[in-house]
């Protein structure tokens, strides 16, 4: 083989400016939100189990996860579950759609009250309204539990970015481009 077949073999192009400017505005960009990405996944981790902290919540002794402080998703799950299911034992197993909006009201005998038609006297059900509380604190529970699996998924997709954004700038310096 001659010198001048060698040279039409092996090309030598230069990679031009605009090129590498891409890989460099991409790889930069990448890191950057990758970072803002991995920032607020750890400051909302951080702020739900602050939030857990400031509360002082220990699961009861009949939970899943029995006398171990609230923090954690799996913490605040045995402490939803717990809470619904006393709410159920309390309301012999019905939920609150299942019961009806008032009941009769009872003497002291757990008669009906009549009124002067004979008909029942209706006054809102406690047991059902007895409810709101549970549903309010396991819906509480229940959105930390969301928060920590979003922190994870923004920290793990930060730390993606960033890798992304590095292998970028390592190409744009390695590798030519054609």
């Amino acid at each position: 083989m001659t010198a001048i077949d060698r040279d039409k073999l092996v090309t030598t192009e230069v990679t031009t400016p605009r090129k590498t400017y891409v890989l460099l505005t991409a790889g930069i960009l990448a890191m950057v939100v990758g970072f803002g990405s991995m920032a607020g996944g750890i400051f909302g981790a951080w702020y739900t189990w602050d939030q857990a902290v400031a509360q002082d919540v220990v699961t009861p002794d009949d939970a899943a996860i029995a006398e171990t402080p609230v923090r954690g998703p799996f913490t605040m799950w045995a402490q939803a579950d717990i809470i619904k299911t006393h709410q159920l034992e309390s309301t012999e197993g019905l939920y609150y759609a299942q019961m009806e909006r008032t009941v009769p009201q009872l003497d002291e005998n757990g008669a009906a009250v009549l009124d002067e038609n004979g008909e029942a006297v209706m006054v809102p059900n406690e047991a059902r309204a007895s409810w709101l509380a549970p549903t309010t604190l396991t819906t509480a529970l229940g959105l930390g539990m969301i928060a920590y699996a979003l922190s994870g998924l923004a920290i793990a997709t930060g730390v993606t970015l960033m890798v992304t954004g590095f292998v970028f700038l390592y190409i744009r310096k390695r590798a030519v481009l054609l």
